[in-house]
């Protein structure tokens, strides 16, 4: 099993930045992808970004240029830096570690909420 603990959401002005945290059980060396997902009210959860062990990183069209994913796997921890944020960024941000490719099994996060707001 792999238990993940996000942090570092809550409320920020339109333009700011936060950035998120997702520490993960184990070693990081382990997982094969991580990644950021979330949820805005009445929407289905949506991918945000992911990162593969040997480090590639693929994002949501709605978030290329302003949000970056990283890894420190000294810290086994996965972080979602978030520049110029909008309104249309406030969600649940919940946390993905795909440990398991055969058979998939993937561990979340319990969810961190984010709120663009004036």
């Amino acid at each position: 099993q792999v238990q993940l603990v996000e942090s570092g959401g809550g409320l920020v002005q339109p333009g700011g930045s936060l950035r998120l945290s997702c520490e993960v059980s184990r070693s990081i060396f382990s997982i094969y992808v991580s990644g950021w997902y979330r949820q805005a009210p009445g929407k289905q959860r949506e991918l945000v970004a992911t990162i593969t062990s040997g480090g590639v990183t693929d994002y949501a069209d709605s978030v290329k240029g302003r949000f970056t994913i990283s890894r420190d796997n000294a810290r086994d921890t996965v972080y979602l830096q978030m520049n110029s944020l909008k309104p249309e960024d406030t969600a649940v941000y919940y946390c993905n570690a795909r440990y398991s490719n055969y058979p998939r099994k993937d561990a979340w996060g319990q969810g961190t909420l984010v709120t663009v707001s004036s």
